[in-house]
């Protein structure tokens, strides 16, 4: 497929290997096939958002070079303005990227860009927020508030069970309300995920049927359960096989509304996002990110 004329690469030196990727090579790669590259610092003056607008009109493609919760901050931009996203996986867990079939190795996923192969993805959407992996409520959120930067830089995607296992310690249960068209659930929880994406948490499969383009929310909540138990049931977990696991409960489905008690923090895609209540919607084939080729074989 032909490159784009004009595209910004955003690079987070805060990422975990944002400042230690040598990005010359794919740059110089783009540049010989005719795209013309701005590169630009995220820092605490200038966000990515700010970025996307300020060149919007200029520009036909954003390459972020970052993990997931940089790409999150550019998603508003990226929908409002139409623009086609590509990604250089700079984070620890790198999702959306896996996802998209998109190799840790640097250089070939500047390949994956040149070739400017594309799919058009959901885009989760709650209490008016964007989101692209999975959102969580309770034991995910305190995952990720474990997941210090010292923590991932230390131990990578291993730093994901180190801190699940501090979050579990700290596990409260709370009382929820699902309400999926006509019908309202009422149960206990620990952990609740609702995935627009596929992959969250260093590769574990919100549902085995997920896709990245399929245009539904995907969602499971875990019943209160000991460490044993949920040691038992992590492989069944990690694969997305939940339905199979009798202390969960999972729907699908376009629009869900949580509520719960008490009122909690939403986290997606390794951020800070919302609390509940919450209204969680998906938007099929919302953006344009490119892929391997094989993944729209």
């Amino acid at each position: 497929m032909t490159t784009p004329a004009k595209a910004l690469l955003l690079i987070n030196p805060h990422s975990r290997n944002g400042n230690d990727a040598d990005i010359q090579e794919g740059i110089e790669l783009l540049r010989n096939a005719g795209t013309d590259i701005i590169v630009k610092t995220i820092d605490e003056s200038t966000s990515a958002a700010q970025l996307i607008e300020s060149l919007h009109n200029e520009i036909q493609l954003v390459i972020v070079g970052g993990g997931d919760g940089t790409i999150n901050s550019t998603l508003a931009a990226l929908y409002r303005f139409k623009l086609r996203l590509g990604i250089l996986p700079l984070g620890t867990a790198n999702d959306l990227a896996r996802s998209l079939g998109i190799p840790a190795d640097i250089d070939e996923a500047f390949k994956i860009i040149y070739e400017n192969n594309y799919c058009k993805t959901n885009l989760g959407v709650v209490n008016g927020k964007y989101f692209f992996n999975v959102a969580h409520i309770g034991l995910g959120v305190k995952v990720t508030e474990e997941l210090t930067p010292d923590l991932k830089k230390k131990w990578g995607v291993f730093s994901y069970l180190k801190a699940i296992l501090s979050a579990f310690k700290n596990q409260k249960k709370f009382y929820l309300t699902i309400k999926n068209g006509e019908q309202n659930h009422r149960l206990r929880s620990i952990q609740l995920a609702v995935g627009s994406g596929r992959y969250y948490g260093g590769g574990n499969i919100i549902d085995e049927d997920s896709e990245i383009d399929d245009g539904l929310l995907r969602l499971y909540s875990l019943y209160p359960l000991t460490f044993w138990q949920l040691l038992t049931c992590a492989p069944l977990l990690r694969f997305g096989k939940h339905k199979q696991i009798r202390k969960t409960f999972t729907l699908s489905g376009k629009e869900i509304e949580i509520i719960t008690a008490p009122p909690l923090e939403i986290h997606a895609d390794g951020e800070h996002i919302s609390h509940t209540p919450a209204v969680f919607k998906v938007i099929p084939q919302a953006l344009e990110v490119i892929c391997a080729a094989d993944l729209n074989s």
